[in-house]
């Protein structure tokens, strides 16, 4: 098992409390939007979180991500783990334990 549900379910409430949450895309899911998208070469930085869903230990947490001023890129779906939150937010240090238990335990299962 990757996540600890407790856990998961207990930031899965905040976020949605929460909602709509400003994040930051990391340059490679940015990278990677811009590669897919047929035609939108704007991708912005910076994002709004409009939904947050747990898809087991496969998909780990997903958020829908609302590209504000990016062509026809309204619902894209993004890991949490890719995504960088302002750390005053009252949750960000929830999110940035789940995200780098999630990477650690990843890495683990792929060695």
């Amino acid at each position: 098992m990757i996540d600890k549900l407790r856990l998961v379910n207990r930031l899965l409430v905040k976020l949605e409390e929460s909602l709509p949450i400003v994040a930051s895309m990391t340059p490679q899911l940015a990278a990677t939007i811009r590669q897919q998208s047929s035609g939108s070469s704007y991708i912005p930085r910076q994002c709004e979180v409009t939904a947050v869903h747990y898809l087991g230990d496969e998909g780990g947490i997903i958020c829908r991500l609302d590209l504000q001023g990016a062509d026809g890129l309204r619902g894209v779906l993004a890991s949490i783990t890719h995504l960088e939150f302002d750390p005053r937010q009252p949750f960000a240090a929830d999110i940035a334990a789940y995200q780098k238990h999630r990477t650690k335990r990843l890495q683990r299962h792929a060695a």
